[in-house]
């Protein structure tokens, strides 16, 4: 029997949400990375008695970049099935029947995410096309993303009823 996702974690979630928990997301990482490359470069100028500086070797940089990206996003959606901008925004990353995802759907969800990107942003576009949301990433990886959160009447509501 197949298990809808809106029935157990709220309702999928629109283009703009998405989006706003995606760019919290891209903030938070270059943030990240940036401190932690200061850092580093830090670290390794005090260990090994002069200067260095990442900013010398760009191809390094950019794959060291492109893993912490791939990091920041499969580690949290395997773990808790959300990233940290989609934890501040209230949505969650479930499978396509409404149950969590696991390690390999996030690892793929991950890897395929630049493919929305791909043409203009067009597999995005599915977001607004589909009843259910999915960009071609999620289609791809049989993910769906939701509101993790309902709105719940507060206790004194209740007691009224």
């Amino acid at each position: 029997m197949k298990r809808d996702p809106t029935l157990e974690h709220g309702h999928y979630a629109g283009i703009v949400t998405r989006f706003i928990g995606f760019m919290i997301d891209v903030v938070a990482i270059m943030v990240t990375f940036a401190i932690g490359g200061r850092l580093l470069e830090y670290l390794l100028g005090l260990l090994l008695g002069h200067e260095v500086a990442f900013s010398d070797s760009a191809r390094e940089a950019g794959v060291a970049l492109g893993i912490w990206f791939f990091l920041a996003f499969a580690v949290p959606l395997a773990a808790g099935g959300r990233t940290f901008g989609m934890g501040i925004v209230g949505l969650r990353a479930v499978r396509a029947d409404g149950r969590p995802i696991g390690v390999g759907q996030a690892v793929i969800r991950t890897l395929v995410l630049p493919l929305s990107f791909a043409l203009l942003g067009l597999g995005f576009l599915l977001i607004v096309l589909r009843g259910d949301r999915r960009a071609l990433h999620d289609v791809i990886a049989g993910t769906a993303v939701v509101y993790a959160t309902q709105p719940r009447l507060p206790a004194i509501e209740i007691a009224r009823r």
